[in-house]
């Protein structure tokens, strides 16, 4: 087993939640293409694999459609963390050299299992990759960075390649091979390590709390001016006058409506 294509069974968004609609995601299409690509290079084949029910086998007879020779489907739920998945995955690709994943799934995006089946492997990652070049031994990996930037990397067996949906278009199957694949043997193998529940957890966004200095001034009021800008800002927020009582109280109104807090 040398290059693997790891493959997931999600429903694309706007589509019924129906496993008739359900297949690869565009990022798992071309990381398929580049394992076809790779074994037509080196002369070896190609292992689909994913983990699901039965109704998975629809992306592995895809994947068999399009060129590669086996399938493995791991029978266990979709749901399932992904680091269970990763190393239900690793057990069963022990030894291969290449191993391509899409960058992310449709369902929840995390795109943390290729770096769990990399750790499992022992092997090298490139991961988020939008463009790649495959040569003799090594493949030549641009990855996008924040700020704009991008990395170059050359990427040596064994390695795990993660890459995006734009990188490259999966190839269209034959009559001939999409009649071939339905009758085509799936490997059906259980799970070796347990699979928990994924569990999610939906909250208003907090920023991270940093650590500030604490405003200058020797009194409370005068802290409080440097905290709301009142000590810099013009003279009509940052004035001191001395008043009655209530001529003061008629100051503070009319400051009041100039700045919109109270209706004229």
């Amino acid at each position: 087993m040398s290059i693997v294509a790891c493959l997931k069974w999600v429903s694309h968004p706007g589509e019924p939640h129906d496993e008739r609609f359900s297949g690869m995601s565009p990022a798992d299409q071309s990381a398929l293409e580049f394992a076809l690509r790779q074994a037509e290079q080196l002369g070896r084949d190609v292992t689909a694999i994913t983990v699901g029910p039965s109704g998975a086998d629809k992306v592995l007879r895809d994947a068999l459609a399009c060129g590669a020779t086996h399938a493995i489907r791991i029978d266990a739920p979709t749901t399932a963390a992904g680091a269970d998945v990763a190393t239900a995955i690793a057990s069963h690709i022990a030894g291969a050299e290449w191993v391509w994943c899409g960058d992310y799934s449709l369902d929840r995006g995390a795109g943390s299992v290729p770096a769990f089946i990399a750790a499992h492997l022992l092997a090298e990652q490139a991961l988020g990759v939008i463009a790649a070049e495959l040569h003799d031994g090594s493949v030549h990996a641009t990855r996008r960075l924040d700020g704009g930037r991008r990395e170059l990397l050359e990427v040596h067996a064994p390695a795990v390649v993660s890459v995006e949906g734009a990188t490259a278009r999966l190839r269209r199957a034959g009559l001939h091979s999409l009649r071939t694949a339905n009758n085509a043997s799936i490997d059906v193998v259980p799970a070796t390590t347990p699979m928990h529940r994924a569990e999610f957890m939906v909250r208003p966004y907090r920023p991270r709390a940093r650590e500030l200095a604490a405003p200058p001034g020797d009194s409370p009021l005068d802290r409080l001016r440097v905290l709301t800008d009142a000590a810099t800002s013009s003279a009509a927020r940052g004035e001191k006058v001395t008043l009655a009582p209530a001529d003061a109280a008629e100051r503070i109104m009319r400051a009041l409506r100039d700045w919109g807090y109270l209706t004229p």
